[in-house]
C-alpha cells in the first residue's frame, strides 16, 4: 500500500494531476509550521513534548536505514540517537525551496495533506561551525484531526553522505 501511495505521489508531481499548494496558502503555511515543530523543536532542540503532541498515536515512521517504527519506538529513538549527546548534536535543515504540499480531500472536504521536500543534516559541536553529514528526501502525511494537523506517516529516504 505504501509503495502504491509513493507511486501515485511521484506520478502526481511529474504529471500535475494534483494541484500543488501555493507557498502563500494557509495549508502550505500550516504544514510548514508543522514541519518546523517536528524538526526545529523536536529534532534540533529536543523538545520531545512538542513532537509527542503533534504526532498521532498511530504514527508510522519509515526510514531507509533505520527501518519502520511506531510512535513509541520513534520517540525512544529520538531521545537515544538524536538528543542524548549534546557534544555532537545532529541538526536538520530544510533545503530552501524544496518544500511542496498536496491536499488530500474526500468529496471536496480537506482531511489530510502530503508534504514532500529535501533536507540536510549536520553535526553541531561546541565552538565549531556546523559540519554537513548527509542529505535526504522526505514525505510526510498529515491528518486533520478536529481542526489540528497531526503527523501520521513519515518517510525519510535517499540518504546520501556529504563528501
Amino acid at each position: 500500500m505504501i509503495r502504491t501511495i509513493l507511486v501515485l505521489l511521484f506520478a502526481a508531481t511529474t504529471t500535475n494531476t494534483f494541484a500543488q499548494e501555493s507557498p502563500t496558502s494557509d495549508l502550505f503555511r500550516a504544514l510548514k509550521k508543522g514541519d518546523s515543530i517536528v524538526f526545529e523543536e523536536g529534532f534540533n532542540k529536543c523538545n520531545l513534548a512538542a513532537l509527542d503532541k503533534i504526532a498521532l498515536e498511530s504514527l508510522v515512521f519509515l526510514h531507509d536505514q533505520g527501518g519502520k517504527s511506531a510512535k513509541r519506538k520513534f520517540m525512544e529513538d529520538m531521545q537515544k540517537h538524536i538528543c542524548s549527546n549534546p557534544e555532537q548534536k545532529p541538526i536538520r535543515k530544510l533545503t530552501p525551496g524544496s518544500l511542496v504540499v498536496y491536499p488530500l480531500e474526500n468529496d471536496g472536504v480537506l482531511y489530510g495533506a502530503i508534504q514532500m521536500g529535501d533536507h540536510e543534516f549536520y553535526i553541531a559541536e561546541a565552538g565549531k561551525p556546523l559540519r554537513p553529514t548527509s542529505t535526504a528526501k522526505f514525505i510526510t502525511t498529515w491528518m486533520l484531526v478536529e481542526g489540528v494537523w497531526k503527523l501520521s506517516i513519515c518517510h525519510s529516504f535517499h540518504h546520501q553522505p556529504v563528501k
